[in-house]
């Protein structure tokens, strides 16, 4: 039986090539020439952490982190941004960025609500973070791929394992 899984997924490498261009960037700006501003990525949890002197400065870094995001293909919803605090040293702000991969519960039962709605002859199941969807007919399975991409489930979707 034809099936394929609906997953979220993030290249590490691409990931890790869009922060270090992010940097280079802020780097080189003239308005963080003095600035104490860092960006650093943890690989193992995927959190991003930005400490800065100030908001206008964490948006420019936000804004440059997105941009890259774009030129290097990912999708920026990927990007779980949490609320700035201060830090210990009292004028620096630090922000942690979350990088979304698997699909969680609640928006893998959307999706799967969204697959049954739609009353196409294919059946849709949950296995741990991705979606795998089967059905008799190919076409089936190309009309679900359509109907996910046209929502927005909050996160970035990818369509792998295609098995006639």
């Amino acid at each position: 039986m034809p099936s394929f899984d609906i997953v979220s997924k993030i290249d590490a490498q691409t990931l890790d090539n869009a922060i270090n261009n992010a940097k280079k960037e802020i780097l080189n700006r003239y308005d963080f020439s003095t600035s104490k501003s860092t960006i650093e990525l943890d690989k193992k949890t995927n959190k991003l952490e930005i400490i800065t002197e100030d908001d206008m400065r964490l948006k420019a870094i936000t804004d440059s982190i997105i941009s890259r995001f774009v030129k290097q293909n990912l999708d920026p919803n990927a990007l779980d941004f949490e609320k700035p605090f201060y830090a210990i040293t009292g004028n620096m702000i630090k922000k942690e960025i979350n990088v979304k991969e698997g699909i969680d519960k609640e928006v893998a039962k959307k999706i799967v609500k969204k697959i049954k709605d739609s009353n196409l002859k294919v059946q849709a199941s949950i296995m741990e973070d991705q979606v795998r969807v089967q059905g008799k007919k190919l076409d089936d399975l190309q009309e679900v791929i359509a109907l996910c991409r046209g929502e927005n489930f909050g996160q970035p979707l990818q369509y792998i394992n295609m098995r006639a």
